[in-house]
């Protein structure tokens, strides 16, 4: 079966080039241009999804109408032995029917015999300078190595901070819990030492400031006796 006429006309017809470094968004541009008195419904695929983003992806062209499609090369490490011309793209079309258009549902059941296809090849370029650097020092292996050695010693002085911080806040805990100890100690004893002695003096001793023992005052009171007894005879 005979490969139908691509009815679009592409710009550029034959291959995608993108110019690095790749370390950024690389965009390309494809116009698509439709030549024709009919409506046509487009498709563009490619067989790296991952690697690429293309907007818009699909959609109908009016007639003599024109399009750009956006195709975004993804950043990549660069790699001067890779074969760029495996990745492919390749714009499908057919022409839409008249009335309204459900695209997703027209692309299901469309026969192939109405499909139109044009392939596109990728091409990287590399800078003459950028490409002997990246084979001899491949900065950009050498920046993410340096970032992440730069990353793990923050960590770790992070790390060893923390500890020194944590063990301070230990020494000055104990601190503070000897000085609770040694001041409950000083208290009580401040307490014992100023309380005083509990007694119950008599009347007299208190304004004297005198206690005497038992035995004085029978030896009194005998005394006493003997004088009155005395006086009495």
């Amino acid at each position: 079966m005979a490969k139908n006429e691509q009815v679009l006309q592409l710009e550029p017809s034959t291959e995608l080039r993108f110019r690095g470094p790749f370390t950024d968004v690389i965009s390309a541009d494809l116009k698509l241009t439709n030549p024709s008195d009919k409506r046509v419904c487009f498709k563009v695929k490619t067989t790296a999804p991952k690697r690429y983003c293309v907007r818009p992806n699909s959609g109908v062209l009016e007639p003599k109408a024109h399009i750009t499609v956006a195709v975004m090369l993804q950043p990549f490490e660069y790699d001067a032995t890779e074969k760029s011309n495996k990745h492919k793209f390749m714009v499908q079309t057919l022409f839409a029917p008249d009335g309204p258009i459900n695209q997703e549902q027209l692309w299901k059941e469309v026969s192939p015999e109405n499909l139109m296809d044009s392939k596109l090849k990728c091409v990287f370029e590399m800078p003459e300078s950028d490409h002997i650097e990246a084979k001899v020092t491949k900065p950009v292996e050498t920046t993410k190595s340096s970032g992440g050695d730069n990353e793990v010693k923050k960590v770790m002085e992070d790390y060893k901070k923390l500890q020194s911080e944590l063990s301070q806040l230990k020494t000055e805990n104990n601190q503070l819990r000897e000085e609770g100890v040694r001041l409950r100690k000083v208290a009580v004893s401040e307490t014992v030492h100023s309380t005083p002695i509990s007694t119950t003096p008599t009347k007299s001793a208190q304004a004297t400031g005198l206690v005497l023992p038992p035995m004085v005052y029978l030896i009194a009171a005998l005394i006493l006796g003997l004088l009155i007894g005395k006086l009495v005879l």
